[in-house]
């Protein structure tokens, strides 16, 4: 079986389209419609459902699935072990983060620690979202809730703080809130629900219940800038927000404690490209302790 065939087989079980596999893959879209129809030919078996929006698995491609990933890590492990005795620490590793984290601290820290290893090739993937090692989809996956199932191998970074922020401008403008009871006097800048992939997000409606009005958006970033633009109050990360003069802390009786967990998947978790951003990691939340918790003593 011809796993250049199977590798495009796994990248379209994975995006759902031959668009985004051949994107992924760096491959135009007709030599992965044609490595396709090869792998079916070989198989004797309809792997996917080609439509229009996508392209779906059919059972014998969800059978197939499993197999494939098995050789796919095999074959990560052979790579990674035959870097072993290498002097440079090389490859690629994607890390997936939340858009809080990964675009407010880590892109800057990543950026500095890939110029000290040239040989990394790093990926920082910040979304809100939450990334599945077993797809592939990152290699170490940094998350809100401790995993509790897949063969992942986790550790805990590190606890967070969050407080309630408004900006100067906006407290001239509408008054400081003493009480909780006085945000039904105030604009209350949140998430959007639907968009929440994570329990430990649940601290939207410690404002939320109590707003005059609600100025949603799904995204970290977008609610900080909205805050500093003076759209209303809300709830943001203290390692990010604490010491900025754009921003004041208000309602201090209203605050969160939360942690960030690192996960990689059994398979690679020993990889040395992967082994180094991992201890990188936790040396910069060891670090930081005193940033993460500013108002709590570390």
């Amino acid at each position: 079986m011809d796993w250049d065939h199977l590798r495009v087989f796994l990248a379209v079980a994975r995006k759902g389209q031959l668009l985004g596999a051949a994107r992924a893959l760096g491959l135009n879209h007709t030599t992965v419609a044609r490595r396709l129809d090869a792998l079916e030919a070989d198989m004797g078996a309809t792997l996917f459902e080609r439509r229009p929006s996508g392209s779906a698995l059919t059972p014998a491609g969800e059978r197939l699935v499993p197999v494939a990933e098995r050789m796919e890590t095999e074959l990560l492990q052979l790579a990674s072990s035959m870097r072993a005795g290498e002097a440079e620490v090389a490859g690629p590793v994607r890390i997936g983060a939340p858009d809080g984290l990964g675009n407010l601290l880590l892109a800057a820290e990543l950026g500095a620690f890939a110029e000290r290893h040239p040989g990394l090739a790093i990926e920082l993937v910040p979304l809100p979202r939450t990334f599945s090692l077993s797809r592939r989809e990152a290699d170490i996956a940094i998350g809100l809730d401790r995993p509790t199932h897949g063969r992942l191998i986790a550790a805990k970074l590190g606890d967070y703080s969050l407080g309630v922020y408004a900006a100067p401008a906006y407290l001239a403008r509408a008054g400081t809130p003493e009480t909780r009871e006085a945000l039904s006097r105030h604009a209350v800048v949140t998430g959007v629900e639907d968009f929440l992939y994570a329990a430990a997000l649940d601290y939207a409606t410690a404002l939320e219940d109590g707003a005059g009005r609600l100025f949603r958006c799904a995204s970290v970033v977008g609610q900080m800038e909205a805050i500093r633009a003076g759209a209303g109050i809300g709830v943001l990360h203290d390692f990010a927000a604490a010491g900025d003069p754009g921003l004041v802390r208000v309602l201090p009786e209203i605050s969160f404690r939360r942690a960030y967990w690192m996960m990689s998947h059994a398979d690679t978790h020993g990889a040395a490209r992967i082994a180094t951003c991992r201890a990188f990691l936790a040396s910069l939340f060891r670090e930081r302790r005193v940033r993460f918790l500013p108002y709590e003593g570390g």
